[in-house]
């Protein structure tokens, strides 16, 4: 049985980390360990977290040396695990008891060439309880000009290490669309399969990093992770475009990929996915 590394990384969140404590010691799933690097909370999460893990060596928690961001302690996470797969759970959110069995099977069913598998996202309130699916997931073509934009892969997102090591790795510079980064680089490494069922509870509440106060900030680091993307993959011009040498707004780096979005190009994106391609 392949081991999974579990990777949380934390700051501020010991108040709602029990259900995600209960969300995996509940899996079918039974090899596993978990990551926690604290990103030097404020609040009362290491006595939180410390108290519910106990000794537990399944578990292993982790505290920076000072706050860092979310880009270094998600990075560190990996950096500190030992599974050949890997996964984040963020510690506001839950896994339902399926997930990792679920997502593990996907790979064994799956190619050589899967690096990765993701699901749906059920959005819940922020006692947890769910409220509705999140049905802007879907399998993706993967090439060289896709980019996320907007969003089609999500949590809960599974990839392997080995994938991972042949990366540059998540950039430990940023504070938000430290996933995006991480979603896009592995794609240039293989492909991503989507499981449509939905194995992960997203928590909507006022403190989450990618909710609404930090917005703006996340989308402007969503652009220079994609710009970024742009020139590993050497693209010089989209839709006779030219794609600036240095990232100048986020604008600009949006506005080079508004013909994803219409209707013609989305119809002929569904139909080589289903016909792979």
């Amino acid at each position: 049985m392949i081991k999974i590394s579990i990777l949380i990384a934390n700051y501020n969140n010991g108040k709602y980390f029990s259900e995600c404590y209960e969300s995996i010691i509940s899996q079918g799933y039974e090899n596993w360990e978990v990551i926690i690097v604290d990103d030097c909370s404020t609040d009362d999460s290491t006595e939180i977290i410390t108290g519910l893990i106990k000794d537990d060596p399944r578990f292993r928690f982790y505290q920076n040396n000072k706050n860092r961001g979310c880009g270094y302690t998600k990075g560190k996470c990996i950096d500190l695990s030992e599974g050949e797969l890997c996964a984040f759970l963020d510690p506001d959110d839950a896994l339902y008891s399926y997930a990792l069995e679920r997502s593990a099977d996907e790979f064994r069913k799956s190619g050589n060439n899967t690096i990765a598998v993701y699901s749906q996202l059920m959005f819940c309130d922020e006692k947890l309880n769910p409220r509705e699916v999140f049905t802007k997931i879907k399998q993706v073509r993967n090439h060289k000009l896709f980019f996320n934009a907007p969003i089609q892969i999500s949590a809960f997102f599974m990839f392997k290490k080995n994938a991972y090591l042949k990366t540059s790795g998540i950039n430990p510079t940023l504070k938000n669309a430290v996933d995006q980064d991480l979603y896009l680089k592995l794609l240039e490494i293989g492909d991503a399969r989507f499981i449509s069922e939905v194995l992960y509870k997203y928590r909507l509440h006022s403190n989450g990093i990618s909710q609404q106060t930090s917005k703006q900030s996340a989308k402007e680091s969503f652009a220079k992770v994609i710009h970024e993307s742009m020139k590993r993959r050497k693209i010089t011009a989209i839709q006779n475009v030219n794609v600036p040498e240095t990232f100048t707004t986020s604008e600009e780096i949006y506005g080079l990929l508004n013909y994803q979005t219409k209707m013609p190009y989305r119809i002929l994106t569904k139909i080589r996915t289903s016909l792979h391609i």
